[in-house]
């Protein structure tokens, strides 16, 4: 995902203007440890695109939200590499941040599996 271009694209939308006074962007990276601090080197992600579109149309009737855009990427992953991309534009700073926080808490606990390939020491 192109942030700059998706947020020009959110721009055009009618309502935006009237709407919107924050964008809040989250850009997941495939880490080099664990969580647990083991070297990884790739990471195999299973994004569930149906439920992520579940969640995505549900968060975007939080509150304050306008538009929520969410790509998942699915494959094997070096460290380093871009995994998922979140945008939520909306009304005022307490909206915006609670719903990227409940959208991306609830993809990555319901529609993302995971498998870290470490590397032997």
């Amino acid at each position: 995902m192109d942030i700059s271009q998706t947020i020009a694209t959110l721009k055009k939308e009618p309502g935006f203007h009237e709407k919107v006074g924050m964008i809040l962007t989250h850009n997941g990276v495939a880490r080099a440890t664990s969580r647990a601090g083991r070297p990884v080197s790739r990471i195999e992600v299973i994004p569930d695109r149906a439920k992520i579109e579940a969640i995505r149309a549900e968060c975007e009737t939080l509150p304050g939200v306008f538009k929520i855009v969410v790509e998942a990427h699915s494959g094997t992953f070096a460290p380093g590499d871009d995994l998922l991309f979140i945008v939520v534009a909306g009304d005022i700073r307490e909206n915006v941040l609670a719903a990227l926080s409940t959208t991306l808490n609830r993809i990555k606990s319901e529609a993302v599996a995971k498998r870290e390939t470490l590397i032997a020491s």
